[in-house]
């Protein structure tokens, strides 16, 4: 029955994918026109504790934007849960936003769908050219060759959050390097209640991110090299075995984790239940969850040996958020002013504070703010030992297929039924199937 659902829900992505032209979206102008729109509309990814938070955060910005152009933006805050098939609905509908954020690894499949305004030269300079941002950042922001089809918004990557005290009363004197130490670690921790590891076993693109990133420590990329699925590797399967077995056979995460897929993690770990949790920029949702930053410090993601590096010791996805215009929009130039002023040096170091990213614009990242030792981590990996995901067409489907395949491993280990090489390999195979064909 597992199967069954991830399999439609696939087929669901695969479809619309195929179905989108370059309809684009867009709102009316509401009285302008196309050199002075009056009102446009933004799509927001979650990116702080909760939907209300983010409207806080992002208001007043509009607000200072409105004030300068004499546009105004209607702003929707949308969930994770919703947001790519919501794009997806919008490509194909033409009812959509004028600007919105994708996730950075989304950026070439959605790009595939000829939707998104291409960033040329001439594009950028509208908002004071490419170089500007930070080359790691652009690299994911669409096909290797192809002009971008979004602009960074902020950037990230993942780190190790461990909480002060659990570890301090299990005698653990600092963050575990390698996994062999975070395994042994938490078998100290993981007694009477409380658990190591936190994980969103029921998250299909948390579960993407984490077996990439294993997948690049085994030496397997899920894409051969000319871009077909290749996801019975040795190295692929060893990498999802790998993180599955941290609930079933090492017991470091709890076995409900396999039903989270909405930051329930975070609770955990601010709560005092869970030691460790790896996320991307977690400061603000630990200070709204009543989390001190003297409560919790912050490590490179563990590596199979030695430290964090390019190859196979790479440690995190290059995350972010990027900003992208509907092609077709009605409010072409004032999408672009919106660009301009979401990605100038202030916003970008008054947003990127507030959130606990890293600006992809390079002067912003002058501002001392970013110099904490949390932010010098996800600064550090980003520039030494983080890989960007596939930028392939299908890559928005390999996140469904993969990272529900990994959801249904997780349930499997939580329900106590054994996790093999060849269970792995099996389910594998199943997602590289729903993978459409060429």
């Amino acid at each position: 029955m597992r199967r069954t659902r991830a399999a439609a829900a696939s087929a669901v992505t695969v479809s619309m994918l195929a179905a989108v032209t370059a309809c684009g979206g867009g709102s009316s102008t509401e009285g302008g026109s196309n050199d002075s729109p009056k009102t446009l509309t933004y799509w927001a990814s979650n990116q702080g504790p909760s939907i209300e938070a983010d409207k806080k955060i992002l208001t007043p910005e509009l607000k200072k934007f409105e004030k300068d152009t004499g546009i105004k933006v209607k702003l929707e805050v949308v969930p994770w849960s919703d947001l790519l098939n919501r794009i997806l609905a919008a490509t194909t509908s033409g009812q959509g936003p004028d600007v919105l954020n994708i996730g950075n690894t989304w950026s070439a499949s959605l790009q595939a769908t000829g939707a998104l305004l291409p960033w040329d030269a001439k594009n950028f300079d509208k908002i004071g050219g490419k170089d500007r941002f930070v080359e790691s950042a652009l690299g994911s922001a669409g096909a290797t060759g192809s002009d971008p089809a979004a602009v960074p918004l902020y950037s990230m990557a993942y780190a190790l959050y461990y909480n002060k005290k659990m570890f301090a009363d299990a005698g653990i004197s600092g963050p575990p390097a390698t996994w062999d130490e975070l395994v042994a670690d938490g078998k100290k921790i993981s007694k009477d209640g409380k658990w190591a590891l936190a994980a969103e076993g029921s998250n299909p693109s948390e579960n993407i991110h984490h077996v990439f990133v294993l997948g690049k420590q085994h030496g397997a990329d899920f894409f051969d090299a000319d871009g077909k699925p290749d996801f019975t590797s040795d190295g692929a399967v060893a990498a999802v075995k790998q993180y599955v077995d941290l609930m079933g056979k090492d017991k470091v995460v709890a076995p409900g984790n396999a039903e989270y897929a909405q930051n329930q993690s975070l609770q955990d770990f601010a709560k005092d239940k869970t030691a460790m949790v790896m996320w991307q920029t977690a400061a603000t949702t630990l200070k709204a969850h009543g989390m001190s930053d003297d409560d919790w410090g912050v490590a490179p993601v563990p590596v199979q040996t030695g430290s964090p590096g390019s190859g196979t010791a790479v440690n995190s996805m290059v995350a972010g958020i990027n900003l992208a215009v509907f092609k077709n929009t009605d409010n072409i130039d004032g999408a672009t002013k919106f660009v301009k002023f979401m990605t100038s040096d202030a916003e970008q170091k008054t947003l990127n504070k507030t959130y606990g990213s890293i600006p992809p614009v390079k002067a912003a990242q002058d501002d001392p703010a970013f110099n904490t030792p949390a932010l010098k981590v996800i600064r550090d990996t980003l520039a030494k030992s983080a890989a960007p995901l596939p930028q392939v067409p299908n890559e928005s489907q390999f996140e469904t297929a993969v990272g529900t395949a990994v959801k249904e491993l997780f349930a499997d280990a939580a329900a106590g039924r054994p996790i093999t090489t060849a269970s792995v390999k099996e389910k594998l195979s199943e997602a590289q199937q729903q993978m459409p064909k060429k």
